[in-house]
């Protein structure tokens, strides 16, 4: 038998890998159809040239690619190599997790109506995706935001084969490329959020939940640990409801399926730590921000 710590650990981690692997799964399959198998002009040719429009249309297309965040991954780099600029991937990615029919029906039926939890999480995932598109699209040197291997990847001529053939087996050889890149950034991060979680007591958190500061930090650490996907963390947080103040379960919402471990080291294998050091930055304080207006006027 196991120490009781190590168990925890290890089922802890497994459940992590478990619940995102069919989703890194088919961000990776996505991520092929758009690079292989959609005409270039595909996504781009219908889309508003003004570009504040066409990232707030770009923040709705996880309506028709519902895929939680780990599978956007993959997706938003298939999305890159296909002509989309580094800060309208990021809009895609930000927005697509909270954004998608499948998290919108969930959290609806977890909370309905109630204490603006649903209104804050759809606007606050509009919002911030829009915000750090329109920040990294002013970065003069959008492409010292990717990491050198991706942006080397981005630089090589995007040509593909005509026949079904050479297609298939250009797509046989993506998805290898693109497991041997995800999956050990998927374990890592989990092994990591399984520890953390094993070492951080969650009544620690619970204290917290009456304050209106407080209830909102520690649900945003909450959200950060566990990693969660976005179609199911509206149930997993709905027992807290009836402890921690809305504001809090707002930002739990928002937060999560943007920034947390899992994610944190699936992004890293596309951008650079500094990069990823200031979109966490800028998520959490808008996040954090987006769950004390709830709390105080909702």
């Amino acid at each position: 038998m196991l120490p009781d710590t190590l168990q925890d650990f290890v089922t802890l981690t497994i459940s992590v890998i478990v619940e995102s692997v069919p989703f890194v799964l088919l961000g990776i399959v996505l991520s092929i159809i758009v690079q292989v198998w959609l005409p270039q002009a595909f996504f781009t040719s219908w889309l508003p040239r003004q570009p504040l429009l066409r990232r707030a249309v770009i923040s709705f297309l996880g309506m028709f690619l519902p895929v939680c965040e780990c599978g956007n991954v993959p997706l938003a780099r298939g999305l890159v190599l296909k002509g989309f600029t580094v800060s309208e991937s990021m809009t895609f990615l930000l927005a697509a997790p909270i954004l998608n029919p499948i998290t919108i029906i969930t959290t609806h039926q977890a909370f309905g109506w109630s204490d603006g939890i649903l209104v804050a999480r759809l606007a606050g995932g509009f919002l911030i995706a829009n915000l750090i598109g329109w920040l990294y699209s002013r970065h003069p040197d959008p492409e010292s935001l990717l990491t050198r291997s991706f942006a080397a990847e981005c630089a090589l001529p995007q040509e593909h084969g005509h026949s079904g053939a050479s297609k298939l087996r250009e797509s046989v050889e993506l998805f290898r490329r693109e497991m041997s890149t995800m999956m050990p950034a998927l374990f890592i991060g989990a092994a990591v959020a399984g520890g953390i979680q094993t070492a951080v007591p969650r009544s620690v958190l619970v204290t917290l939940g009456s304050n209106p500061v407080w209830s909102v930090l520690a649900m945003m650490v909450l959200a950060f640990v566990i990693s969660l996907c976005s179609n199911v963390d509206a149930f997993f947080v709905l027992p807290f409801a009836s402890t921690f103040m809305p504001g809090g379960i707002a930002a739990f919402l928002v937060f999560g399926p943007i920034i947390d471990v899992k994610m944190l080291a699936l992004l890293r294998t596309t951008y650079r730590p500094r990069t990823l050091a200031q979109l966490t930055l800028v998520v959490a304080l808008t996040s954090a921000a987006i769950g004390l207006v709830v709390n105080y006027f909702a």
